[in-house]
């Protein structure tokens, strides 16, 4: 369904989607008019597809055998695999406007928030505005320095780095955070060499919602919508050529909705046995 609902924002990069599942075609057609799907549901009923793709999920046991693991190739227009985004766990999949991000990191937001904080620009985005359980978001941030400035980056010596720290939740798995390659600079007055980032860039950190206790499960199946904060702060030092300024703490917020699964099935007959 968030394929389906992300369907435009691929066609329009010039890409056409199509799904493979271990599902029979029965059971895909009967699921792609419960939820008006506009793209090919390919069945692989014997997992053929699947295993050549090196992608079956042998942990899989009972009506799921055969399946694979979720996520994306990205083919070229000769066919050639470019990029492949899966994940060791069934329960755990990126959502399509994540992939998007990754593919095309310029178009990474569908939202965006423009936040004061001294010596920089801070724009915060995310992929998705809502996710079901099992999804995979990225949170991202924004930044944009003054001609001359510039932070230290995690792994220097002596000065405080940025940092993005996010406040954990329950049912809330956090990613490790994604800072872009740094730079060389050579402070001359003290005749040093550190890693820093100028200009413009971006830092991110993807996050799973995943219950993580059988009752947070049977409440994010079964109850109704809801929008969680996940907050924290960026933390950094921003310095001129003549002078660094106090660190500072500039807190940061994303708003995400968390959606029930849909648990209805294909009809009797059809289901998996």
């Amino acid at each position: 369904m968030q394929l389906q609902n992300a369907k435009q924002r691929f066609e329009a990069q010039g890409l056409k989607l199509a799904a493979v599942s271990y599902d029979s075609p029965a059971i895909l057609k009967n699921f792609a008019e419960r939820h008006k799907i506009e793209f090919p549901l390919l069945g692989d009923p014997n997992s053929r597809v699947i295993r050549t793709f090196n992608v079956l999920n042998t942990q899989a046991k009972g009506m799921t055998k055969g399946m694979a693991y979720p996520g994306f190739f990205y083919l070229d227009a000769n066919g050639i695999i470019r990029e492949k985004y899966f994940t060791a766990k069934y329960t755990d999949r990126l959502t399509a406007n994540n992939l998007i991000s990754k593919l095309f990191p310029e178009l990474s937001a569908e939202v965006t928030q423009d936040i004061k904080a001294p010596h920089l620009q801070l724009t915060l985005a995310q992929s998705d505005r809502s996710v079901i359980p099992g999804g995979r978001v990225s949170l991202i941030a924004e930044i944009e320095l003054p001609p001359d400035v510039h932070v230290y980056s995690p792994g220097v010596q002596g000065y405080k780095p940025i940092q993005l720290a996010l406040q954990g939740l329950p049912g809330i798995e956090l990613q490790p955070v994604v800072y872009p390659n740094s730079k060389v600079l050579y402070l001359e007055a003290i005749q040093e060499h550190v890693p820093v980032f100028e200009g413009k860039f971006r830092i991110s950190q993807d996050l799973t919602v995943t219950p993580s206790r059988i009752s947070d499960g049977l409440r994010s199946v079964f109850s109704k919508e809801r929008t969680i904060s996940i907050t924290g702060d960026l933390r950094y030092q921003a310095c001129d050529q003549r002078v660094c300024y106090p660190p500072t703490s500039v807190p940061v917020t994303w708003q995400l909705q968390i959606l029930p699964l849909d648990l209805k099935r294909s009809p009797k007959a059809i289901q998996h046995k």
